[in-house]
């Protein structure tokens, strides 16, 4: 069955690794017996003995004999699958079965649904991520990946692994059309869902760079995400993000201008909005030497806010900050 027939929800449990039968050791399989098994040697001292079960023992004890006489089979295959049902985060396992794969020509449709099976109970496991990317490389053939991406970032929209394989497909195969689409529709279920805000400047700077037409889009929907919800840090970062690469920097856009007077009339008093406003006045004074005097009290006031009413929690930064900007602009 090809993966794109296959299931969209991540359950709890795959089929995949159900025992049907008794499950009976390699040691006892008869067509195992031209097999050594190789145990693990950690000396005659080990400073932390593992518990091992037999059945890890008895498969990891065949799994390194088939290393050691390299060898490559179908019955070597299911032995790498019987290994990473017990511990899927081995990298060497995982190394092995490629080279398996590749020297036998498998089917890499029945991989990727091995491999989205292991992702269903491990999202986390760096190597089943990485071992999806190398099947993907060698079909060249992406088609399930933003959906399975999707579906995992809708259980944790943080998953770092998820987002890390979106971005490499993206970018790998160009694949960027409808997926500003997919951002908004993650920053309207959270819009302080950092992940996503990092994914639109990800997807803006691969596409359109930042154009001038491409800055004004982007702060509009900042600044209007910004006066729903002021106290979003994540908006706050990708706002200077934007604003960096417009030639005024943080000072001098009409929209950027419109939301600090907006803001001000509202009396807003959140420490990424203060923080932001020190930030325009450091920046004006470095580039304006007769506004220090106006400016450098203003930015002390502010300051001076943050640290014993606004944010006290960071009193010691935004009192070491005055101390900064004093020393830079006092003369």
């Amino acid at each position: 069955m090809a993966e794109s027939e296959s299931k969209d929800t991540l359950s709890d449990s795959s089929d995949e690794f159900i025992d049907q039968e008794p499950w009976i050791l390699y040691r006892d399989r008869p067509e195992w017996k031209d097999v050594e098994p190789l145990e693990l040697n950690e000396g005659p001292f080990p400073v932390v003995a593992i518990a091992y079960s037999d059945r890890f023992k008895d498969i990891f004890n065949y799994f390194r004999a088939i290393v050691m006489n390299n060898e490559i089979s179908e019955r070597a295959f299911q032995l790498t699958t019987d290994a990473l049902e017990l511990n899927p985060a081995n990298y060497t396992v995982w190394q092995y079965r490629r080279t398996i794969l590749k020297e036998l020509g498998s089917n890499l449709q029945k991989e990727l649904l091995f491999v989205r099976r292991i992702i269903e109970d491990h999202p986390k496991n760096y190597q089943v991520w990485h071992h999806r990317r190398v099947l993907v490389e060698w079909s060249k053939d992406p088609s399930s990946e933003l959906r399975l991406t999707e579906i995992v970032l809708a259980q944790d929209a943080k998953n770092y692994h998820a987002w890390q394989h979106r971005q490499w497909v993206l970018d790998t195969f160009k694949l960027f059309t409808n997926e500003l689409e997919f951002v908004e529709r993650l920053l309207e279920d959270d819009i302080r869902n950092n992940s996503a805000w990092n994914q639109r400047y990800f997807v803006v700077k691969q596409t359109t760079g930042f154009t001038e037409d491409t800055i004004n889009r982007e702060l509009i929907f900042t600044v209007s995400s910004l006066k729903k919800v002021c106290h979003n840090e994540s908006a706050w970062n990708y706002l200077r993000g934007v604003l960096s690469h417009h030639p005024s920097g943080l000072n001098g856009h009409p929209v950027v201008e419109e939301l600090c007077q907006f803001l001000e009339e509202n009396h807003c008093k959140v420490s990424f909005y203060f923080a932001f406003l020190v930030d325009r006045m450091e920046e004006r004074m470095q580039s304006d030497t007769y506004a220090r005097k106006e400016l450098l009290p203003k930015a002390d006031e502010v300051l001076q806010s943050l640290a014993t009413q606004v944010d006290p929690i960071r009193r010691e930064y935004w009192l070491f900050l005055s101390r900064y900007l004093n020393s830079q602009f006092a003369n």
